[in-house]
């Protein structure tokens, strides 16, 4: 967890000094807990790739799914539920951090080879959203629920509701109250989401996304990850693409949308990736706080990300490979 909080701790001292990142090369074979990775990689076969160092665990479960002979759709489900019951992640699950009224919302969204597509937004007390977006896909000709109306819909197909109290939590939001800024504090753990995208054996694509969303929100507020196109797309056709970090930059640019197109027009997935976060910093005054973070897997198997700062991190899972990769970035932290 501590290289995802102090990747970006901008806003809060003053103005940071923002510098053109330097990227490192694909060293090839991994060789320790971490790799740099500036370069489009290439796997061989079924491949997981998560955000976050959370991803581990998460590309763990999809992988014994896949080895079992699960299909890549119930993988992205599973392997992202695991961190949907981790109560000690501030920013996926109910043990994520509240809203400005006290209550953790949660937002998810799944999508399969064939594009079809399931989300749910602003639900609470339920411990995977994320299987209700895919409930969503498969028993309604709707691809989003949202709020009141998604959650009786959870709990008339079989879904039951979890009380979760955790003190450190309250706390948080009992000190925060203190000045209650409208201004959602803006450091990593208030805004990373867990997506997955992966490949089966055959070549068959699907992807998930889940979140808490940002600490101390507007109660309502919705991020990227449950939109399809914004947080999440995939085509099998060509690709998958997810997002994390500020959500609202990812929505105003379509974000995984536009990384999947490109890659349709020929793009490297990592340059892909780049271009999506060059597009957002080209309609952004200042950049400050405001990291974003895309992760890109191509339907031959290659794969990539990019952030606007140092600090993303990507866990990959394939047939040679368990790895955890920093991704390239355009900015520097100081």
């Amino acid at each position: 967890m501590s290289d995802r909080r102090e990747f970006i701790k901008l806003g809060v001292a003053g103005t940071a000094a923002l510098v053109t990142g330097c990227v490192g090369k694909d060293d090839g074979a991994s060789t320790g807990p971490k790799r740099s990775s500036g370069a489009s990689a290439k796997a061989k076969g079924a491949i997981v790739l998560s955000t976050w160092d959370h991803g581990m665990p998460a590309n763990a479960k999809a992988w014994s799914i896949l080895q079992g002979g699960g299909s890549v759709l119930d993988a992205v489900e599973q392997g992202v539920g695991v961190i949907e019951s981790d109560l000690t992640n501030r920013s996926v699950g109910l043990g994520g951090m509240p809203d400005r009224d006290g209550h953790v919302t949660l937002d998810a969204c799944i999508q399969d080879h064939n594009g079809r597509a399931g989300a749910v937004a602003f639900v609470q007390r339920f411990e995977h959203p994320v299987s209700i977006a895919r409930a969503v896909m498969e028993r309604t000709p709707h691809v989003m629920l949202v709020g009141a109306g998604a959650e009786r819909w959870a709990l008339e197909n079989g879904f039951s509701p979890r009380d979760v109290e955790i003190p450190e939590v309250r706390k948080a939001w009992t000190e925060w109250l203190k000045k209650g800024e409208y201004v959602p504090v803006a450091n990593v753990e208030n805004h990373d989401t867990i997506g997955m995208v992966a490949m089966d054996a055959q070549g068959r694509l699907a992807g998930s996304c889940t979140t808490s969303g940002m600490a101390f929100k507007v109660h309502g507020r919705v991020g990227d990850s449950p939109i399809i196109g914004a947080g999440l797309f995939v085509d099998g056709e060509v690709g998958a693409a997810c997002a994390t970090g500020v959500g609202e930059l990812v929505i105003r640019n379509a974000g995984s949308h536009t990384v999947v197109e490109l890659m349709r027009a020929g793009w490297d997935p990592t340059e892909a990736c780049r271009e999506a976060v060059q597009r957002i910093l080209r309609k952004l005054p200042d950049p400050t706080g405001m990291q974003v973070g895309f992760l890109a897997l191509r339907k031959d198997g290659s794969y990539g990300g990019w952030s606007v700062f140092n600090g993303f991190n990507y866990a990959v899972r394939s047939t040679d490979l368990e790895d955890l990769v920093d991704s390239g970035h355009d900015l520097k932290l100081p």
